[in-house]
């Protein structure tokens, strides 16, 4: 059996695949990808696969945004953080899923779903289109809870400027403070808007009404002018750029 991994986090593709031998799934490894650029770049090259599982978010955006590019033949398991209310778009859709921390019994009971189904039926882009569209309705957030003196506080998501990683600790920034944020930049991103936030870069999320200007920078990059910068650069990776100007006009 021939299988993608398609994980941002190596922690969690080392984690999976230990799980497969625990389950004793025969299976090749055929690579491990992490990011959305990179599964399109093997998807557009004839290769023979079996079974992709398939993180949600990536390092450079959501995988759903691997279909608009690339036909993928083969069937997809997910992997997903998502919240259980959100996980019931996966199940009325007849894609199956596998909720983070992923456990071996979950990922069986996924084995042998895929052991019965056609094996070379393919996602449709409207599936897709119905998955996402559920997802993001039911995980959108108005509220974070973040670290005050010794205690905690809901932090309104309105009040959020921008969102950063340093020392793998992540940060949120208001008008009038910085905040301390017990989720990763990955988990956090699932559930904020994304008609209102956008990850410009590997450790940076900005909201639309904290962009104050928006200048060339150097290869094809943009910098930002943004409320409170805090000392901190805003600079639009490369590969976002056409993605963030499209999310601008909207």
């Amino acid at each position: 059996m021939k299988v993608l991994i398609i994980e941002d986090e190596e922690r969690a593709a080392n984690q999976l695949q230990k799980l497969l031998k625990v389950c004793s799934f025969d299976y090749t490894l055929l690579d491990v990808l992490d990011s959305v650029e990179e599964a399109i770049k093997w998807f557009k090259n004839p290769q023979s696969v079996d079974l992709v599982f398939m993180d949600i978010q990536l390092a450079d955006g959501l995988s759903f945004d691997i279909f608009k590019s690339v036909e993928v033949k083969a069937p997809i398991i997910f992997t997903t953080a998502f919240d259980q209310y959100a996980i019931q778009a996966f199940k009325v859709n007849s894609i199956d899923y596998l909720l983070k921390p992923i456990q071996a019994s979950d990922l069986n009971l996924a084995l042998e779903q895929f052991n019965r189904s056609n094996r070379n039926q393919a996602l449709s882009a409207a599936q897709m289109a119905r998955v996402l569209s559920a997802i993001k309705t039911e995980t959108v957030r108005t509220g974070i809870l973040v670290k005050e003196g010794k205690g905690l506080i809901q932090l309104k998501v309105a009040d959020l400027l921008y969102v950063y990683s340093e020392d793998s600790i992540t940060f949120g920034v208001t008008r009038t403070k910085r905040y301390i944020i017990e989720e990763t930049m990955d988990k956090l991103l699932e559930t904020l808007d994304d008609a209102q936030f956008f990850r410009i870069n590997r450790g940076q999320i900005v909201a639309k009404d904290a962009i104050q200007k928006i200048s060339p920078y150097l290869n094809h990059r943009l910098k930002l002018s943004i409320v409170e910068p805090r000392s901190q650069s805003f600079i639009v990776s490369r590969q976002k750029t056409s993605d963030f100007k499209l999310w601008m006009n909207h």
